[in-house]
């Protein structure tokens, strides 16, 4: 059965927004279109900015199944698509090479079938007859030959197994991928996609993020957080502090029941938001904080 991922991008930006993320209008926009195009979604910006918690709204919001793939160096078709269960192979083959009415043609047919397939996040998307999202994590990770499979999946969405055929999918998942840039993607790949890059929000769409997620945090401490977190992606540091960051730190702050956040706040509860000692060094040297 068809599904309407979301009907209107208005659509798409409330039910984001109801399920827990606050989409600009361009980003609503290209949520949509991803669904009503049937075509992948490439989001790419600095880590923290929510790309990754985008996905995972879009199957929130719409009551999709989320199938991840953690791309990192090394990542092979083995790990992203599939590959045999050998060992249960080798148990079968042990079984029957004691009968003689076995042939090899027989046993090589028994054991690549179905029940000894391992399907990895790639081919179970596309088998899934379900709603689902396939979150294609950090794809600039992976070596460029990486690539190369991920075309076939974008381009017909489908997958070749020699000893099984071609599987294609019979409903096709929400694909996005993710990227921090680290190397330039191939153009045949974003030619498949459609692009939204994401970048830090400015000071007021912070806040309302940070209000809509700790509500419990006082407005003037909400303020104080966003004016500060601001200064900190100012400076030079090896990892500046995440969207989830400032919302894990407004947490800390209900839980610490600080209604000002001033410089011993702020020196105390550093490594909420700052996890090298470096960074939490230049900011007290840089924002001037007491220790």
């Amino acid at each position: 059965m068809d599904m309407t991922w979301f009907s209107t991008p208005a659509d798409a930006s409330d039910r984001l927004h109801e399920a827990g993320y606050l989409a600009d209008a361009t980003t609503a926009t290209t949520s949509y279109l991803a669904g009503a195009l049937e075509k992948p979604l490439l989001i790419e910006g600095p880590a923290g900015v929510g790309k990754t918690e985008l996905a995972k709204a879009v199957a929130r919001a719409t009551g999709a199944d989320l199938v991840r793939l953690q791309c990192y160096e090394g990542l092979d078709e083995a790990r992203a698509l599939y590959e045999w269960n050998y060992k249960k192979q080798l148990l079968r083959i042990q079984a029957t090479s004691s009968q003689d009415d076995q042939d090899w043609a027989a046993t090589h047919d028994d054991i690549f079938a179905e029940e000894f397939l391992l399907t990895r996040p790639l081919l179970t998307a596309i088998r899934r007859e379900t709603p689902t999202v396939l979150l294609i994590d950090e794809v600039d990770k992976t070596d460029v030959e990486v690539e190369g499979l991920l075309l076939e999946v974008l381009s017909d969405f489908q997958v070749t197994i020699p000893e099984l055929g071609t599987i294609e999918a019979t409903r096709r998942p929400y694909v996005v991928l993710t990227s921090n840039a680290s190397r330039e993607l191939s153009e045949a790949v974003k030619r498949r996609c459609l692009y939204l890059h994401l970048d830090y929000p400015d000071a007021e769409r912070e806040r309302e993020i940070v209000a809509s997620q700790v509500p419990d945090l006082d407005d003037k401490v909400t303020g104080q957080l966003v004016a500060t977190i601001a200064r900190l992606r100012e400076l030079e540091l090896k990892k500046a502090p995440s969207i989830a960051e400032s919302v894990d730190w407004a947490r800390t702050l209900v839980a610490l029941e600080i209604g000002d956040l001033d410089d011993k706040a702020i020196t105390d509860t550093l490594g909420v938001i700052l996890k090298h000692s470096s960074d939490q060094a230049r900011a007290v040297k840089e924002l001037r904080l007491g220790r």
